[in-house]
């Protein structure tokens, strides 16, 4: 005869019963799917800046060497790096050897580049007041532009490349007069030496050749400061015009074909709380090659930026001094926007776990810009979803979660 379990004297003992129950449930409890910990973070909208970084360094933009115009002994030289000099100062006198008499080519071969250089005194004086009139004309442009924009009949981007047009212009107008100087004091030099090369009567021989400024700027470098002997365009100092710089950054030559000028610069880490702004003036058609610190040949660009921000803001920087350049690409104020650690690939495409009712629910997105840290979303999200930060293999569509505290 069978006998039932459910009738045996042990199951009939309540503790017993208790037990089992207990059991089971822990059994239970212990294989239950526990819910994922996980990060999460909300879908927002902000601005959002697209940039390339580089470090870059400041220069003169106008910078002269001045040189030796004849050979002979130099004096002692008084002046040092940093020294203000004006157009026309006497910079260091030059004892000229002893001139031979000149044969007829050496006097002819004198003669002609006097004149080369007094042609070159007219084309760059011709060139000056080219570049005022475009200066003048682009100044103009941009106080007409001025009301257009106000009544929204032109758009910014063109107001814009109106002013950096302006700024140009007025960069070469400076350029042109610093080379009408320069042509001069090349003329002047050129005479010098026709002058000095003759033959003249012993007595005369002993006087000096003046060595002049051809700008009003400071001293930037000193070749050499004791007195010696000199030949015919050796490098004595270099002078310019410190309150005129630019900016000189190497990018590499995949960032520097999105580049192109009249583009926004900010400059940043330069020892002043604020950044500055500029614009993007030239990109070199040439690259070269330089070796990173990796060892790895890299081929690279200059792109030289003016300053925008007013002169008082930077006027504390001085030649080759460091800057970190921001080259902005695009920017938008009001952006939806995700951290670039929420995506995830799939199906040829990206993805993101949201977070519904304590589950991950994969949706697929479509991007737009990203800057390596945030993401533009164009479809699939809208403001305010929370989304799954940072998400393990462990996390899959429809598994349970649950947020990890943040205190």
């Amino acid at each position: 005869m069978k006998m039932s379990l459910r009738n045996t004297p042990l199951f009939n003992h309540p503790g017993v019963l208790i037990t089992v129950v207990l059991l089971i449930g822990l059994l239970i409890w212990g294989f239950w799917p526990k819910p994922i910990m996980v990060e999460t973070t909300t879908v927002k909208k902000a601005p959002l800046t697209i940039t390339i970084q580089e470090d870059g360094k400041t220069r003169v933009i106008d910078r002269y060497v001045i040189s030796s115009p004849v050979n002979g002994m130099t004096c002692r030289m008084h002046l040092n790096v940093g020294d203000n000099v004006t157009q026309g100062q006497n910079l260091l006198a030059i004892t000229p050897l002893e001139s031979q008499v000149l044969d007829a080519r050496s006097r002819a071969q004198a003669e002609a580049q006097v004149m080369a250089a007094r042609a070159s005194l007219q084309s760059a004086k011709q060139q000056a007041i080219a570049s005022q009139a475009t200066a003048k004309l682009a100044q103009e442009k941009v106080q007409r532009f001025k009301p257009l924009l106000q009544k929204g009949l032109i758009s910014q981007e063109t107001f814009d490349e109106a002013k950096t047009a302006t700024i140009t212009a007025n960069s070469q107008q400076r350029s042109a007069k610093f080379a009408v100087e320069v042509a001069n004091f090349e003329l002047q030099a050129a005479l010098t030496t026709l002058e000095y090369s003759a033959a003249k009567p012993q007595k005369q021989n002993v006087d000096r050749v003046a060595v002049k400024s051809p700008i009003t700027g400071k001293i930037l470098k000193v070749t050499r400061q004791c007195e010696g002997p000199v030949t015919t365009g050796q490098a004595l100092l270099e002078v310019g015009d410190p309150t005129a710089l630019e900016v000189e950054v190497d990018l590499l030559s995949a960032d520097a074909v999105k580049i192109k000028p009249g583009m926004t610069v900010l400059f940043d880490r330069w020892g002043g709380a604020q950044p500055l702004k500029g614009v993007v003036k030239l990109i070199e058609p040439i690259g070269f090659t330089k070796v990173s610190a990796l060892g790895v040949e890299e081929q690279r660009v200059w792109v030289i930026c003016s300053f925008t921000s007013p002169t008082k803001q930077w006027q504390r920087l001085g030649d080759g001094y460091r800057v970190e350049a921001k080259f902005i690409l695009w920017h938008e104020d009001n952006v939806l926007q995700i951290p670039e650690s929420a995506l995830f690939r799939y199906q040829n495409g990206w993805a993101v776990f949201k977070k519904e009712a304590n589950k991950a629910i994969r949706q697929s997105v479509n991007i737009g810009q990203r800057n390596g840290l945030t993401v533009q979303i164009l479809t699939g999200l809208v403001e305010g979803e929370k989304i799954i930060n940072h998400p393990s293999d462990a996390v899959e569509d429809g598994v349970n979660i649950k947020e990890r505290s943040t205190h």
